[in-house]
This record gives structure tokens, sequence and C-alpha cells, in this order.
């Protein structure tokens, strides 16, 4: 079993950043992969960026050159740096993570509003 929790989401205005967090805490092995993903209201969840280990790291095209991914194997955790927001990025983020039976875990979101 993982618990994902996350932080960062808030109200920004366009143009802005904001850095989201996010921390899986799990006994045993490590996880396979981790990531963001978002759903905006009425859209359905869409794919961020995902982090794996044995493959590049993966970014939604709408988001390429403006979010930056990182993690940390060691610590379990990740980070997305996300920079010059658009309001089209408002949504609620949530923190994924994979483990080796190729298992999906959720976090509970955090919300993210850019708007002026």
């Amino acid at each position: 079993q993982v618990q994902l929790v996350e932080s960062g989401g808030e109200l920004v205005q366009p143009g802005g950043s904001l850095r989201l967090s996010c921390s899986a805490f799990r006994s045993g092995f490590g996880l396979y992969a981790m990531g963001w993903y978002r759903q905006a209201p009425g859209k359905q969840r869409e794919l961020v960026a995902t982090v794996t280990n044995d493959e590049p790291t993966n970014y939604a095209d709408s988001v390429k050159g403006r979010f930056t991914v990182s993690r940390d194997n060691r610590k379990n955790t990740i980070q997305l740096q996300m920079n010059h927001l658009k309001p089209e990025d408002t949504a609620v983020y949530y923190c994924n993570a994979v483990d080796y039976s190729y298992m999906n875990y959720w976090g509970r979101g955090t919300q993210v509003t850019v708007s002026s």
C-alpha cells in the first residue's frame, strides 16, 4: 500500500509560478514510477508529467517548456515546478505512483487556480 500526500496548490496570477510537492509513504520495495496528473472541471484527468525508472521523463505537450518535474527515488518524493502559468492550467493536480506490480496509487489532489 502507498499513501501519497500532495501540497503546494493555491491561487496564482497568470504568468506566475508554483511548486507542487508529493511524498509517497510505503514500506517494502521502491516505486517504479511517480508523476502528476490534472483534472479540470468537466474534463477527464490527463497526464502532466511522469518519471519512471527506465524511460525518459514524459511531459504533456501543453506544459513542455513551462513545467519541470523532479523525482528523488531515495526519499520517494516528486516535485512539479510550474512556470508561466496560464488560466487553462487551472485544475486539481493529482500525484500518482506506480509500484512494481504496476498498481496505481493516487493522492487526494491539490487545487491550482490561475486567475487574475
